[in-house]
Order: structure tokens, then C-alpha cells, then sequence
């Protein structure tokens, strides 16, 4: 690896990001909150200044054409870490101790909606819009957003979009990879417009529309109101959030053929989209079967809420409509399991993904039927395309370690708060970038109460989960590390 190539790309994307950091001051000006400016503006500044400190040892170079695979890794790590780091600086000036100022940024940046706040009335509006914004860059993917706006990335982008990108494929839409960073980032924002639109129109403060439209279409989970969607109290809105989190769990590469290269048969031969609607439908009915049997709702608000939930878990968004840590064992149950699924490949949702578990059942099918049939020669394949073996490898080896790191952090985490439930379901929220979890740090609860050594694990499990395990796991060899 080179090391000016890493310390250049880092400190393009500081620059560009301590220019994004100024946008939260515009909120504060239009709310006339002027002493909350400052904030913003040293987070800012010291981002840029680090990021033309890193220029500057990097030796200015705006070459990335020649960038390796492993550097790209590394750069998009460092990216994520650093950029969060960056992002808490503001927090800083609202008391949060640095650890859990650190802990919201990367809760924010990864989408996971995890929160230690408590009470929300000792924060301005732009504080909720910083949180919110920082989800809605985190959706896509940071890495994303600068490969289609910033010239230097044209070619070296390849290596970093594919390291962020969600999800097991390397799948582009157009001939350039610039191009396709600027076709996901056109339907993405369309989609966050619109749904401001439809929430505004359902009767919700523009702010708040703002906000929950930016953490919607980043699966985020992040809410300027302290009950999340519940607090609204209204079933429009509800829906409609509901619609934008089903779209914001799809695959957007597919949602761009369908809206505009207007091929809407994609939809139905995306056999992941259908797995995914299946899911989603299956789990939403027995949900729903479950309230009804609990009589903790009305038929109607159990259909609402039952969809709403699953939705909002199984893309890892993480809104409520209802306090689910209050929900029978046996609906708390169906949401855990949707926990282990996440949204589809390409999609804003964390989580293992749903062309992973796809994948894993065709792979038990296949195994299944060569005991029966030892001689016959099957191939494994989605879409009516073959999985190649480097690709099934990599699946394998991602649900592996995926399942070695939820079990050893939830151990651990079990031991050090004496609570399985915090152990086991705030583990599969964190490295799944869920967010709520039940118990304390159910949907009306808060990460802020749990010890210093759970939050730096819930850390590393949120930027670990959203980095997909890989570039995590290719640093762990020996061989990774090897500078000129």
C-alpha cells in the first residue's frame, strides 16, 4: 500500500465533509437559534484542517488512478471512523462526553438509530437535523456520494464503491462506476423528496418531515420526536413511512430500472425482491396473529403496527409505531428473527441481507439433494445465473464470522451488564445497524445507561456491521499491512 494515496483520499473526503458539516447552519438561522451556530462551524473547520493535513503529507496528489484493492479497504474503514469522529464534535457542545458524542455520530453515520439520549427538549433543531443528515449520507454510503460528485475518484472509485457498496455483488447499472454513484444518488434523493412531500401533506411540521424523510430513506431510525413515529399519532403517516422504508430496504439499482429506465418487470424477476416481499408479508401476518391473540390492539392498529414493525426491523430502519418491548414473548419473537435478515443487497438496510440468506437456503437445498443424488452435478443459482464459487465462498464466510462476532460480543456484553436480553438483542441491533433493542434499551429506552466497555463494543459491532465484515476481516490478515 501507499500511504500518500491513503492520506490524500482521506483528506479529500474531510474536506468535503467538513464543507457538508456547515449545512446544519442554515437550520439555525431560518430557527434564529444563533448561539447554536458554533458548534457546527469548529466541527467544520476541523475537519477541513485535518483533511489538508493529510493532503499535505500525502503530497497533494489528485492521482488515484493506480489504487489497490487493499488501499481502497483501508481508505473506506478509515473514512467511516474518522468521518464519525468528525460528526461528534458538534455533540460535544451539549454535554455529551466524548464517548457517547463518538457513539451518536457512528450510531448516525452507520443508520443504526441506536441513541443514548435521553431527554430530546435539551437539544435545538439543528442538533436533530445534524443527526438526521448524517443517517441520510450514511444510506447511501459516504464513499458513494463523493465517487459521483468528486472528479479525482473517476477511476480509483471502483475499488472503494465495491468495498462500501451492500451487499455480496458487484452489480453496476451503468458502464461507469461514476455514473451509477450518480444514478443510485438520483433515485435516492427522489425518493427523500417525495416522501417530505407526502409527509408535509399528512400534516406533519415541515422540520419534522425533514428529518424523519431523511432517516426513513437511510434506514436510519433517527426521529427529531422522543416516541419516534408513535408520537405522531397519526395512521398517515405511519403508511407512509411504511412504503418509503419497504423502498428503502429494495435494492435501488432495481428501483432505477424500474423508475427511470422505466423496466418494471424487474421488480418480479428479481428473485431476491420476491423473497423479500415474502418475508415481509409472512412475518407482518403472523405478527399480527400474535397481537390479536395478546388483545394488546385493535384488529386495525394490530395490521398497521404488525406491517410497520416488521418493516422497519427487517430493513434495519429501526422506527416505531408502538413500544414493541412491551409486545409478548411471541411477537418479540418474530421481530428478533427478522432482526437476523436485513434488507436486500444494494439496499439502505444493514443485516445480513436477504440475497445472503437467499443463498444460505439454496445452499442447505443443494446439500440437501447431493446426499440423496451424490453423482449429479448441481450448480447453485439466483436469477437464473450461476453463483460463482468465489462468490459462494464469500457469502459463506461472511454468515461464518457474521455468527462468530454476534455470538462472542453478546457473551461478553451478557457478563459485563448481567442481562441476556442487552447481551443477545442489543448485539444483533448494533452489528445489524437495527437500532432499538427491547428492555433499557428497547424503543422508548437509551444506549446512554449501559457501561463504558458496551458502548465500545455496540461501536465497533455498528461500524463493523455496516462495513459488511470484509474490508474487517481482510485487515485482520498479516499480509494486508504491507506499506511502500
Amino acid at each position: 500500500m501507499k500511504l500518500g494515496n491513503i492520506l490524500n483520499a482521506l483528506g479529500i473526503i474531510l474536506v468535503a465533509f467538513g464543507i457538508i458539516m456547515l449545512s446544519p447552519i442554515v437550520v439555525a438561522l431560518l430557527g434564529r437559534e444563533y448561539d447554536t451556530i458554533l458548534p457546527f462551524v469548529t466541527g467544520s473547520l476541523t475537519s477541513v484542517a485535518l483533511g489538508l493535513i493529510f493532503r499535505k503529507y500525502g503530497g497533494f496528489s489528485r492521482n488515484f488512478d493506480s489504487l489497490k484493492r487493499n488501499e481502497g479497504l483501508l481508505i473506506v474503514s478509515l473514512a467511516w471512523i474518522i468521518t464519525a469522529a468528525m460528526g461528534a464534535i458538534p455533540y460535544l457542545f451539549y454535554g455529551l462526553h466524548p464517548l457517547d458524542a463518538y457513539f451518536e455520530a457512528v450510531s448516525g453515520i452507520t443508520t443504526t438509530g441506536a441513541t443514548i439520549l435521553t431527554d430530546f427538549s435539551l437539544y435545538p433543531k439543528d442538533f436533530f437535523f445534524w443527526r438526521s443528515l448524517t443517517q441520510w449520507l450514511g444510506g447511501m454510503g459516504i464513499i458513494v456520494l463523493f465517487v459521483a460528485v468528486l472528479p479525482q475518484f473517476a477511476v480509483a472509485g471502483r475499488q472503494m464503491f465495491f468495498a462500501e457498496a451492500p451487499g455480496p455483488t458487484e452489480e453496476k447499472i451503468t458502464p461507469r462506476i461514476t455514473h451509477t454513484a450518480k444514478a443510485l444518488w438520483l433515485v435516492y434523493t427522489l425518493l427523500t423528496l417525495l416522501e417530505i412531500i407526502l409527509l408535509v401533506l399528512a400534516d406533519m411540521p415541515l422540520f419534522d418531515a425533514v428529518c424523519n424523510g431523511l432517516s426513513t430513506m437511510a434506514a436510519g431510525g433517527f426521529s427529531p420526536n422522543p416516541l419516534s413515529i408513535m408520537g405522531y399519532e397519526s395512521s398517515k403517516v405511519t403508511w407512509i413511512i411504511t412504503c418509503f422504508m419497504f423502498l428503502a430496504g429494495s435494492n435501488f439499482a432495481l428501483q432505477y430500472r424500474v423508475l427511470l429506465q422505466q423496466k418494471p418487470m424487474a421488480l418480479y424477476k428479481s428473485e431476491e425482491f420476491r423473497f423479500y416481499t415474502t418475508i415481509v408479508l409472512f412475518c407482518s401476518v403472523g405478527l399480527c396473529i400474535a397481537l390479536l391473540v395478546s388483545e394488546t390492539s385493535t384488529p386495525l392498529d394490530s395490521i398497521r403496527d404488525s406491517l410497520f414493525q416488521i418493516v422497519s426491523i427487517i430493513t434495519t430502519t429501526g422506527f416505531s409505531s408502538a413500544d414493541f418491548a412491551l409486545w409478548s414473548v411471541a411477537a418479540q419473537t418474530i421481530l428478533f428473527t427478522v432482526m437476523l435478515v436485513g434488507g436486500c443487497a444494494g439496499s439502505a438496510g444493514g443485516g445480513v441481507k436477504v440475497v445472503r440468506v437467499l443463498f444460505g437456503f439454496k445452499y442447505l437445498k443443494r446439500e440437501m439433494t447431493q446426499i440423496i443424488h451424490p453423482q449429479a452435478i448441481l450448480s447453485l443459482k439466483i436469477d437464473n445465473k450461476s453463483v460463482p464459487d468465489d462468490i459462494g465462498r464469500q457469502i459463506l464466510g461472511f454468515l461464518l464470522f457474521y455468527l462468530v462476532l454476534m455470538t462472542c460480543s453478546a457473551l461478553i456484553v451478557t457478563v459485563i451488564e448481567g442481562d441476556a436480553s442487552v447481551g443477545l438483542v442489543g448485539t444483533a441491533a448494533t452489528i445489524g445497524n437495527i437500532g432499538p433493542g427491547y428492555g433499557e434499551i428497547g424503543p422508548m429506552g437509551s444506549f446512554g445507561g449501559l457501561s463504558v466497555v458496551t458502548k465500545v463494543i455496540f461501536i465497533i459491532n455498528m461500524i463493523v456491521g455496516r462495513l459488511e465484515l470484509i474490508p474487517f476481516l481482510a485487515m485482520l490478515h498479516p499480509g494486508f499491512w504491507k506499506f511502500k
